[in-house]
């Protein structure tokens, strides 16, 4: 992430802000704390003095008035007692509210109220009563006692001490008010100092990070322009801002004039090599001696351009690093393998990841295969003079290309002049034979020349041939590559599709044994025990078995549609459908199913759309009832919305263009729902595709309902779209054409028992399996009575199907088993941390957000509950599963759908030996 210079000031300035701020809230909290210990103090301690005031006035006011009435006999005394009997409650009440904060003076309150209470009853209105019956001589002798002056004389000891408490109370707060006064000036003087450092610190390093750079960068260009710079040096980078680019823009010039450096010498070393040679054997040795090692080539080889016949050919003349048992050809015609197809093309060719066994390279240790081929032509005025080719352990550099590119010329000249040289030779060794001879071979080389142009035309021919012969093979090259291609996609596609019918036969499976697994417990309890039954439970039991009996039902309906399709059974009605139906149809449908996940369901009716269309009305509510159940499906809160209109012209021209003089209706249907991925949108229509076919997967299913739907969209001629953004929601329209005519399918539903004909996978257990239950059951038969075994034991189930949950809870609590369900594996391991002491775990294995598989690995290495019995409920009929769920962490497993008897004994075993299955 770039983070430039300006980006760095206005971070510096941004922090010392950021520390003012903080320093003005920090001083802000504080001036705010000391207004709020002031108001407290005078506030709350005048108002509590006050308080304490008016108790004491309205006791003294009640003993006046009473003492009054008793000297005068006159009621108008009696007026301050009554009005001190009314008040002093409610300014008692008040001050041992203001004590809230202060339990131990609020216990010191309420030892003075006794007294008062004391006093009231015992002399206040026992001597006004006395009066009131002229009892004047009881009214003595209770004066005479001085029990009323005592209790008198006790509060005002205790409310003197009390007041001398709030006294001492209120000048502690005022000297903890001056503490804080003090406090807060050396906080602000601290924050002072401390923002200066802070803002000293940040332009420090602000100045240092921007210098040091800039200072390594114009040292590195003065060294270039002294011609003193090492080229392998590069500055190192610390920032990303400006000076980052400034010196990585340094780097890449030095790695340049790096490259170029290199290159410019070793064009010199190998230019220097030409001098001096005339055979065209050593100047080629010596080309491919000096060059491989630049190149880091472990095998060399030059080809040099021959006439030989009339044909030209690359003939093998030096080699580099050669072995003495070599795989390569001594010679290439033009067009042939790589050394000649680089002839013909005049171009570079660089192969990397050769294969094994390509060619070996030798030493004295072993033999090493190269992994990248440079082969390249070496041109003279648009002449191939000839061909060399390197191989390396390691991949070849831009600079190898460079260098080999700019020596081409070089080293095609130095071929053609030695070659001319060793023809002068040849020809001046030749020139005095033949002129001796010149004179008796005239007639003879005037025949020759004849027969030489004959043989050109022939050559000429022949080379016309050879040309057309090399076009034929590339031809059939690329014809036999396409054909590869193809078979190559088809096996990938093919392994593809393989995958995804192995996860729906997975999921397949579950999905047929969940619903069944409920059958099968539930209608052998009602046969073993019905008659014992109260008549609300074999009702329970029954709803069960009849939901169960449903679900199963429509999984074997999807499947037989989608065989019926794919044999061309389905037979197409064609009938009037009231539109105007619709919305009310699929309300009652729908709306229990809305109400009770609490979505909002709208059905809409375009008041344009036709009243009435011409299609198979039993297909088109299929359709809609997949696409419904679907959005309620993957929709947890929100609406669910269905328009009905008349589609578009645009839409009906881009999707049905054959039905543009018809009317065609658009159904929409919108969820707010989880929303499906873009790559995705299109596999969902296909048969065994889903989105997510894992065992942990959030929703159940088969994959087959939109297939289906796509299926009978093309039979009723119309076309299905989605628009989907993820986690946001998805809309499918469905475009419907008015048939005019009765269309069908192929075929009768008569043969729909081998159309829909399903192979179930039957598990039995292997031998060694059969005598592990086998032995199994003799130690059960030694433990006692079943009853006690079961009896207060505690069980944890884990299965997301509320059928099973029911089922199995059902049977095991009629053994005295205390059974806690989890619905998926997350929510058992917090029960297994929150509740331990569990004898038991039944596991189902295909769960959302945790399967079994990684809920008993986590009970057995995160929890640490290695001697837990755990036994695996499961309904994937897949090859080695029972070794899968051992290897998970299960200490046996039972198929689905159960047999209770046998979960009954598998428990009696493993609740009796206790013992690590590991």
């Amino acid at each position: 992430m770039s983070y430039n210079i300006q980006a760095k000031i206005m971070t510096g300035y941004l922090c010392i802000i950021l520390c003012l701020g903080a320093s003005l809230l920090i001083v802000n909290d504080r001036m705010t704390g000391l207004q709020n210990e002031v108001e407290f103090i005078s506030k709350h301690d005048i108002e509590l003095h006050d308080l304490i005031n008016q108790v004491q006035k309205n006791i003294l006011d009640m003993e006046t008035g009473m003492r009054g009435y008793v000297i005068t006999g006159d009621d108008q005394y009696l007026e301050p007692y009554e009005a001190g009997s009314r008040s002093w409650p409610d300014n008692y009440n008040k001050l041992h509210t203001l004590l809230a904060n202060n339990p131990e003076q609020q216990r010191n309150l309420e030892q003075i109220k006794p007294l008062i209470a004391s006093w009231i009853s015992n002399t206040g209105e026992y001597v006004i009563t006395l009066k009131k019956e002229n009892n004047e001589a009881a009214v003595n002798r209770h004066f005479e006692q001085n029990t009323g002056k005592k209790i008198m004389d006790q509060l005002r000891t205790q409310f003197d001490s009390f007041l001398a408490d709030e006294k001492k109370l209120t000048s502690d707060r005022i000297a903890n008010l001056t503490q804080s006064n003090t406090n807060v000036k050396i906080v602000l003087y601290t924050i002072v100092g401390i923002v200066s450092l802070l803002t000293l610190a940040v332009a420090l390093i602000l100045s240092r990070s921007i210098v040091r750079t800039i200072k390594q960068v114009v040292r590195t260009i003065r060294s270039i322009a002294d011609s003193e710079v090492d080229l392998t040096a590069r500055i190192e980078l610390n920032t990303r801002d400006e000076i980052r680019d400034l010196a990585e823009a340094t780097n890449r010039l030095l790695g340049s004039l790096e490259k170029q450096n290199w290159v410019q010498k070793n064009m010199t070393d190998i230019s220097t090599m030409y001098q001096g040679v005339t055979d065209i054997a050593a100047l080629t040795q010596a080309f491919v001696t000096k060059l491989a090692p630049m190149l880091e080539a472990v095998y060399g080889v030059v080809y040099l351009r021959r006439t030989i016949g009339g044909q030209e050919v690359y003939v093998k003349t030096a080699a580099y690093a050669a072995s003495g048992e070599e795989k390569g050809a001594l010679s290439f015609r033009s067009g042939e393998g790589l050394v000649g197809q680089c002839a013909l093309d005049k171009r570079l060719f660089l192969i990397d990841s050769l294969p094994e066994g390509h060619i070996a390279i030798t030493s004295g240790l072993g033999a090493s295969s190269p992994r990248s081929l440079l082969i390249a032509p070496i041109l003279v005025d648009d002449r191939v003079e000839a061909v060399v080719e390197f191989a390396a352990l390691q991949p070849f550099v831009s600079q190898h290309l460079t260098l080999l590119d700019q020596l081409q010329e070089k080293f095609g000249s130095a071929i053609t002049n030695v070659l001319g040289r060793m023809e002068v030779e040849r020809l001046l060794a030749e020139s005095q034979m033949m002129t001796e001879e010149l004179q008796a071979q005239s007639e003879e080389l005037q025949a020759q020349a004849e027969e030489l142009q004959m043989q050109q035309e022939q050559l000429r021919i022949t080379n016309e041939h050879l040309e057309e012969q090399n076009l034929n093979v590339e031809q059939r090259a690329l014809e036999l590559k396409k054909a590869k291609d193809e078979l190559e996609a088809y096996s990938v596609k093919l392994q593809t599709s393989s995958q995804y019918k192995t996860d729906f036969l997975a999921n397949m499976s579950h999905e047929l044994r969940t619903p069944l697994n409920s059958i099968l417990i539930l209608s052998q309890m009602l046969v073993e025990t019905g008659a014992e039954m109260e008549t609300a439970e074999v009702e329970e039991y029954s709803r069960v078995v009849n939901t169960a009996g449903q679900d199963l039902l429509r999984l074997i309906n999807d499947i037989l549609d989608l065989s019926k399709i794919e044999a061309g059974k389905i037979d197409i009605v064609t009938d009037e459908v009231n539109v105007t139906e619709l919305p009310q149809l699929m309300k009652s449908l729908f709306g229990p199913v809305a109400a009770r996940k609490n979505l909002d369901f709208e059905v809409l009716l375009h008041p344009e759309a036709p009243k009435v269309i011409a299609t198979d009305g039993q297909r088109l509510q299929q359709i809609l009832n997949n696409l419904l159940s679907n959005a309620f499906k993957f929709t947890e809160r929100g609406s669910i919305t269905v328009r009905i209109e008349p589609a578009k012209p645009e839409r009906i021209k881009e999707l049905l263009p054959v039905q543009e003089d018809e009317a065609v209706i658009a159904i929409s249907v919108t969820d707010t729902g989880i929303g499906i991925p873009i790559d995705k949108q299109q596999l969902i229509f296909e048969a065994f595709r889903q989105v997510d076919g894992t065992t942990n997967r959030q929703y159940g299913g088969t994959g087959l309902g939109l297939s289906i739907c796509r299926e009978f969209t093309r039979l009723l001629g119309g076309s299905i779209v989605v628009r989907s953004e993820l986690h946001k929601g998805s809309t499918f329209t469905l475009y419907i054409p008015s048939r005019r005519e009765t269309d069908s399918q192929g075929g009768t539903m008569a043969d729909e028992a081998s159309a829909a004909s399903f192979a179930e996978v039957a598990v039995t257990r292997d031998p060694q399996e059969e005598a592990s239950y086998a032995q199994e059951n003799e130690v059960e038969d030694g433990v006692g009575s079943d009853v006690q075994l079961f009896k207060g034991k505690k069980v944890l189930l884990v299965d997301d199907d509320s059928r099973n949950v029911f089922a199995l809870v059902s049977a095991l609590e009629k053994k005295g088993v205390s059974v806690m369900a989890a619905e998926h594996g997350k929510r058992a391991l917090e029960i297994l941390e929150e509740q331990p002491g569990f004898d038991l775990v039944l596991m189902d294995i295909m769960m959302p957000v945790m399967d079994g598989y990684e809920t008993m690995e986590a009970i057995r290495h995160r929890l640490g509950l290695t001697k837990l019995p755990i036994i695996a409920l499961t309904a994937k009929a897949m090859k080695n599963e029972r070794e899968k769920c051992r290897e998970a962490g299960a200490s046996d497993y039972i198929m689905k759908p159960l047999n209770i008897d046998q979960l009954f004994s598998l428990m009696r075993v493993w609740l009796t030996k206790q013992v690590n299955p590991f």
